[in-house]
């Protein structure tokens, strides 16, 4: 998708929205190279860091409310013939992703709008089973703007740091390089969250009895 390609290569205030937005639907625009890139020139004087965060969350809510409102009123069978279709396909799309999505948010209720938006392969598709399981939307935008939040905290955090020693010709692939690093530190802390929560849940239920 050129047209992407073009919108990354000129980032302002809208285009950061614009394209957290399609990042949050289904659209695969990574939120890696939208953010960082962004607070990369925010560091240099071309941009707010705040705003740059802030308009990367707001976008990211708004695709969100999309695929919520989607998983909503369309329903399962819908969501699965679009995900097998030619053009799920094309936005790298499948029905075992969308049930992976659902099982992670079954697994971890509510609170999987907030982890989930942190874990790759899941952070687009999380607010389709929050849809499907008709999830109060206002809990589901706080939860979905706190994980949103915190995810592009980190990314404006990266690149921002990057400004100090990376030439901008070498900046994307310091992003992909750090950007796997950053993934798999967050999977372990959302594990140690979830084993956390789910080991106080046990004790609780335990010693009720």
């Amino acid at each position: 998708m050129n047209w992407i390609t073009t919108l990354l290569g000129n980032l302002n205030y809208g285009t950061i929205l614009f394209l957290m937005l399609l990042e949050s639907t289904v659209i695969p625009v990574p939120s890696e190279l939208v953010v960082a890139p962004a607070a990369y020139h925010a560091a240099g004087g071309n941009l707010n860091i705040v705003l740059v965060i802030l308009f990367a969350t707001i976008g990211a809510d708004l695709g969100a409310s999309i695929n919520y409102v989607a998983g909503y009123y369309l329903g399962r069978p819908i969501i699965y013939k679009f995900a097998n279709s030619k053009w799920g396909k094309m936005c790298l799309l499948n029905q075992q992703k969308v049930e992976k999505s659902e099982r992670y948010f079954d697994d971890h209720g509510m609170v999987a709008t907030i982890t989930g938006r942190l874990i790759p392969g899941i952070r687009h598709l999380i607010s389709i089973p929050a849809g499907l399981a008709k999830m109060n939307y206002w809990k589901f935008l706080l939860y979905t703007t706190l994980g949103a939040g915190v995810w592009n905290c980190i990314l404006a955090a990266m690149g921002w740091w990057f400004h100090s020693f990376v030439p901008e010709n070498q900046l994307t692939d310091k992003i992909v390089e750090y950007g796997d690093y950053i993934k798999w530190g967050i999977i372990a802390i959302v594990l140690l969250v979830a084993l956390y929560f789910g080991v106080k849940y046990y004790l609780k239920k335990k010693n009720g009895k």
